[in-house]
């Protein structure tokens, strides 16, 4: 397995499809991006959440990764035109609930500050932010309509797509495009070549 394929994305658009997207591969062999608490840290970091240390813990991340599957189950019904499981939409509006820091203005020596901004979340507060993240998607008719499902077979990643026309088929021309286009060229090459060479 690469690291390519282990690295984490954050490409979705998106910061609930960014965790989605912690789970590699879906629609062939899965690829746990997101299997320890270093990566858990370095996934905060690259969606610009700090998490404050105290849940920086196993039980956390088991609760993210059981998150992850339900934003994933709710995000593609979307996509694919179905319901989601009941299960999922229960687990979503459950962890939906409790606010998020509110950064408020403070008067300084100097004129305006924001404090509460950036600050340490609690788990419940990072799992807040990404299924609020998601229903924002979802409750935007624009963005809702902007949501895909990589073409690659392999992959199946959810994404926005923001491209004129919205035609973007893959979520990555770099590496699912790349792929797709690299197996149409040998299939090709194959079925021109002469019979038993």
């Amino acid at each position: 397995m690469t690291a390519q394929l282990r690295a984490l994305r954050f490409d979705t658009g998106s910061l609930a499809l960014n965790l989605v997207a912690t789970l590699g591969r879906r629609g062939s062999v899965p690829i746990e991006r997101l299997g320890t608490l270093d990566r858990l840290r370095e996934w905060c970091g690259g969606v610009g959440l700090h998490l404050h240390d105290r849940d920086v813990t196993d039980e956390f991340l088991t609760e993210l990764r059981t998150l992850r599957e339900a934003a994933y189950d709710v995000a593609a019904a979307v996509v694919l035109a179905r319901p989601p499981s009941a299960d999922s939409v229960a687990l979503l509006n459950d962890r939906a609930r409790p606010d998020p820091p509110r950064p408020l203005l403070t008067v300084t020596d100097t004129g305006v500050g924001v404090e509460g901004a950036g600050g340490p979340l609690s788990g419940r507060q990072l799992q807040s932010a990404v299924v609020r993240d998601l229903i924002a998607l979802i409750g935007d008719p624009q963005r809702r309509g902007a949501l895909r499902i990589c073409d690659s077979s392999l992959c199946t990643m959810l994404y926005l797509d923001h491209t004129p026309g919205r035609r973007r088929r893959w979520c990555s021309m770099r590496l699912c495009g790349n792929s797709a286009k690299a197996a149409k060229h040998r299939e090709r090459r194959a079925a021109a070549a002469p019979a038993g060479s």
